[in-house]
């Protein structure tokens, strides 16, 4: 099979994500423009994680992609869709070019050095995603730092929820293999049914390591002008925190980690009156 975006589709959308992406909560103005990066960002993601076809197929399409973000090719529908965004609003094309080289490296590498190896490909994975949406409120770039502390955050998260889907199903671990090592884990440990005692410290302390990044960001929202926006922050954080939480006390190869609606709406409206009250 040839990889492209429309083969490739996972069929997944904006409202299956562990975080709320371009809700209600933002104006109806900057909606649109959060959801054709999120189009964009989808549609490369499931070319870099179709199993089907080999790397330098998928590399292709991610290149064609590139090309089209940048102006020098029409054939990505979802890029050039983006990049009409970016026209309107004279924005940057720097964000989504910058998110394609991540999915790029997930087609040329499944393997996690250390942690320093984890952050880097979250500058190129998850950073762009805060920036671009930083830059579509009109955003002081002061807030750039807190904003790449959460989104690195958020991907760790997933990383660590996924970590056994993502081992089995395409080969890729996150999962930096020094911290495995150090703890007495081995790569195959992801693929069992329950994660064996090893594994559990490992993912414990991945998710100790990631508190330093929820804690970086707390004062993100506070930073934020646009009041709608910085709830909408405020209550990704919250969720954030209370899944890296959970991340130390339940096994994700076993157990859900995953929020039920009830629990993401009862955290969300905490969230929300808090900074709401805070404002």
């Amino acid at each position: 099979m040839t990889a492209d975006a429309a083969t490739s589709a996972s069929g997944k959308g904006h409202k299956d994500e562990n975080f709320p992406v371009a809700s209600v909560l933002l104006k109806a103005e900057h909606r649109a423009p959060v959801m054709a990066f999120y189009r964009f960002a989808r549609a490369a993601d499931d070319v870099a994680d179709n199993a089907t076809v080999d790397a330098g197929e998928r590399l292709a399409v991610l290149t064609e992609m590139r090309a089209t973000l940048a102006g020098t090719s029409d054939v990505s529908s979802e890029a050039r869709a983006l990049r009409e965004t970016l026209s309107e609003r004279g924005l940057s094309p720097r964000h989504g070019l910058d998110l394609l080289t991540a999915f790029e490296r997930d087609c040329r590498v499944n393997r996690c050095r250390d942690w320093d190896d984890l952050i880097d490909y979250c500058r190129y994975s998850a950073m762009p995603v805060g920036r671009y949406v930083l830059d579509v409120h009109g955003e002081s770039r002061d807030c750039w730092p807190a904003s790449d502390s959460l989104c690195a955050a958020l991907q760790v998260i997933n990383h660590l929820q996924d970590c056994g889907k993502d081992y089995r199903a395409i080969d890729r671990v996150y999962v930096p293999l020094d911290t495995l090592a150090k703890h007495g884990a081995v790569v195959r440990d992801l693929g069992a049914s329950v994660a064996t005692p090893q594994l559990r410290s490992v993912i414990v302390a991945l998710a100790e390591r990631t508190d330093d990044l929820l804690a970086r960001s707390a004062g993100f929202a506070s930073q934020i002008k646009d009041r709608r926006l910085a709830v909408e922050v405020a209550i990704i954080h919250r969720l954030a925190v209370s899944l890296n939480n959970r991340l130390k006390t339940r096994d994700p190869l076993s157990e859900r980690v995953h929020h039920s609606k009830p629990e993401a709406l009862g955290l969300a409206v905490m969230a929300a009156l808090s900074q709401m009250v805070g404002r």
